[in-house]
C-alpha cells in the first residue's frame, strides 16, 4: 500500500516503527499550551546557566577516599570507636564500635586553591581551580533505591518528576530539534525509569534514554529512532500526509490543545529522526579529542562515549543530561562493603573522561553557562564494615562537586567531623542543592509548581534553601 492511499490511522501505525510511536504514546495525556516544551522560559530572575549536566557515580563514592582529606583517620587508623551511625542504630537498635581504617589511597594538594584529592582521581585534580566542592552534603535515606530516587526527583518513596524533567518543564527546549532531557545509559534497578520520569508533569517533558546500563555505548542509541520498514521517502510522504491531515482536523477543533500537542510531538519526533543520530555519531570527532574523553582505550572507552555524547548534547541546546556510571544490580558500581580497592577500578574508568568533559566545555566557551554536577546518592563510613576492607553506607555527610554555572570555583563549602562522618558546617541538604541548581537556571524553587490531584507540588516539596554562599 503506497503512502497516499492510507488514513490517519494507518499513517499513525506506520510512523510508530520509529521514533512517532514514542511521541504518540507519550502525548496522549491532557496538556495545555502552558505545559508544552515548545512553549518560552519561564525565568524567575536572570539566569547565570542555561542547561544541567549530571554526572551520577551510582553506588557512593567514599568521600574520605577521595576529595575530603581527615588526617584523624590517619592517626587512629585500626581503633576501635564508638560511631553515632543511623544505618547501624537501624540495623541492630544501638550504637556499636567500628574499627576505624584510614583512607586507601594518598592525598595531594592541586592548583592555586590547594584543594586536597587523593590518587583515585589524578585527572580530575587538574580542574580543581574550575570547582565548587561541597562537603557537608546530607541526604533522606540510606539504602541505594530510597537515596537514589531521592536524588533524582526529591522524594524517597512517591512517584514524582525527575529534576530534568522539573528544568524541562520550567525552561522549555533551547532546541526545537532535541529533547529538553536526555539520560545516557540509565539503570534498571533501584528505581530505574522513575530516574528520568516525567511522573504527572506533561509527558513531553519524560526524560529520553539513550542506551541502558550494561550494554556498550558504542551500541547506545535512542529507542525506535530509526524506522524499521520505511524508506525516507517513504517515511517523508506519510509524515506530511499525517501533517495534513491532522492540520485539517485542527482546522475544526481550532481549540483542542491535547490534539496541537501531539501534531507538534510529531514534528519533534521528525526533526529528532532526522537530527539526532548526527548528535550522538562520534565518528567525526578528531584523534585529539577522543582520546582528551579516553575514547579507545579500554578502561575509559565506554565512559569516555558517554561523556563526549553528554558535550555534543549541551552544545546542541539540551537542557538536562544525566550521565549515569552504574549497573543494573541491587548494589551498583561504587558500592564496596567488602572491597574498598575496587575504587580504583571504577575510578580508571571514569576519572579521565570527566576530566575531558570538563576541559572540553571550558575550551569551547561552554562551561559558563553550564552547571556540571557530580556526585553520588550518598557518601561511606570513616570506618571499616564488619571489620573487613570495606565501608558502609554514609548519608548524613559526604562530597560532591560542582562546576560552571556561576559557582564559586576553585573552593570548598561545608565540611564533616574530623573522621568525615556527619556533616558539621555548611550543611547543605539534597534539597537545598536542587534549589541551588534551579536557582542558576533562572528558576525559584518555591515558584516552579504543578498543580496535580489538589494540591500544588514542587521539586523540593516544602522544603529548601537557595545556598548564596557557593554562588559567584
Amino acid at each position: 500500500m503506497g503512502p497516499h492511499h492510507l488514513n490517519r490511522r494507518q499513517a499513525l501505525n506506520s510512523l510508530s516503527c520509529g521514533f512517532g510511536g514514542l511521541a504518540l504514546g507519550a502525548l496522549t495525556q491532557n496538556q495545555s499550551r502552558a505545559d508544552s516544551p515548545f512553549s518560552s522560559p519561564r525565568f524567575d530572575h536572570q539566569p547565570k546557566a542555561k542547561r544541567v549536566i549530571f554526572i551520577f557515580m551510582a553506588g557512593g563514592v567514599s568521600h574520605v577516599d577521595s576529595y575530603d582529606y581527615k588526617e584523624s583517620l590517619f592517626q587512629h587508623d585500626g581503633k576501635m570507636m564508638r560511631f553515632d551511625d543511623g544505618r547501624t542504630l537501624a540495623k541492630t537498635r544501638k550504637i556499636i564500635e567500628h574499627r576505624v581504617m584510614k583512607p586507601l589511597w594518598k592525598f595531594k594538594q592541586y592548583g592555586q586553591s590547594g584543594q586536597h584529592v587523593s590518587e583515585l582521581f589524578p585527572h580530575t585534580a587538574q580542574h580543581v581551580d574550575d570547582i565548587c566542592l561541597l562537603k557537608g552534603m546530607h541526604t533522606d535515606g540510606i539504602a541505594h533505591g530510597p537515596s537514589t530516587l531521592f536524588l533524582h526527583t526529591g522524594s524517597i518513596n512517591m512517584i514524582r518528576p525527575s529534576m530534568g524533567s522539573w528544568v524541562n518543564y520550567g525552561l522549555g527546549s533551547e532546541n526545537d530539534n532535541l529533547p529538553g532531557f536526555v539520560s545516557i545509559g540509565p539503570s534498571m534497578g533501584n528505581g530505574g525509569p522513575r530516574n528520568y520520569s516525567n511522573a504527572f508533569l506533561p509527558s513531553l517533558h519524560q526524560g529520553t534514554p539513550v542506551g541502558r546500563a550494561g550494554i556498550s555505548a558504542k551500541d547506545a542509541t535512542i529507542k525506535n529512532l530509526k524506522p524499521l520498514h520505511s524508506s525516507p521517502k517513504d517515511q517523508r510522504e506519510q509524515f506530511e500526509l499525517l501533517k495534513k491531515i491532522n492540520a485539517e482536523q485542527l482546522s475544526k477543533s481550532p481549540n483542542d490543545d491535547k490534539l496541537e500537542t501531539v501534531i507538534k510531538s510529531f514534528e519533534l519526533a521528525w526533526r529528532m529522526q532526522n537530527n539526532a543520530p548526527d548528535i550522538l555519531d562520534l565518528s567525526k570527532e578528531s584523534p585529539k579529542t577522543l582520546e582528551m574523553y579516553g575514547i579507545g582505550q579500554k578502561e575509559t572507552d565506554n565512559f569516555g562515549q558517554y561523556c563526549l555524547r553528554a558535550r555534543k548534547l549541551s552544545e546542541a541546546g539540551v537542557r538536562y543530561i544525566q550521565v549515569n556510571y552504574t549497573d543494573n544490580s541491587n548494589n551498583p558500581a561504587w558500592d564496596q562493603h567488602s572491597d574498598m580497592p575496587k575504587h580504583m577500578q571504577h575510578a580508571r574508568a571514569t576519572d579521565k573522561p570527566v576530566a575531558g568533559l570538563l576541559k572540553d566545555l571550558k575550551q569551547r566557551g561552554l562551561l559558563e553557562d553550564t552547571i556540571v554536577w557530580w556526585g553520588s546518592e550518598f557518601g561511606r563510613t570513616p570506618y571499616a564494615q564488619d571489620k573487613g576492607t570495606g565501608r558502609d553506607h554514609n548519608s548524613d555527610g559526604f562530597t560532591v562537586w560542582l562546576a560552571g554555572g556561576g559557582f564559586k570555583n576553585g573552593t570548598s563549602y561545608g565540611n564533616t567531623d574530623n573522621f568525615g562522618h556527619h556533616a558539621v558546617e555548611g550543611r547543605i541538604h539534597m534539597h537545598d542543592l536542587h534549589a541551588t541548581i534551579l536557582h542558576q537556571l533562572g528558576l525559584d524553587h518555591e515558584k516552579l509548581t504543578y498543580r496535580y490531584d489538589g494540591r500544588d507540588f514542587r521539586l523540593t516539596d516544602v522544603h529548601g534553601k537557595v545556598i548564596h554562599e557557593i554562588i559567584a
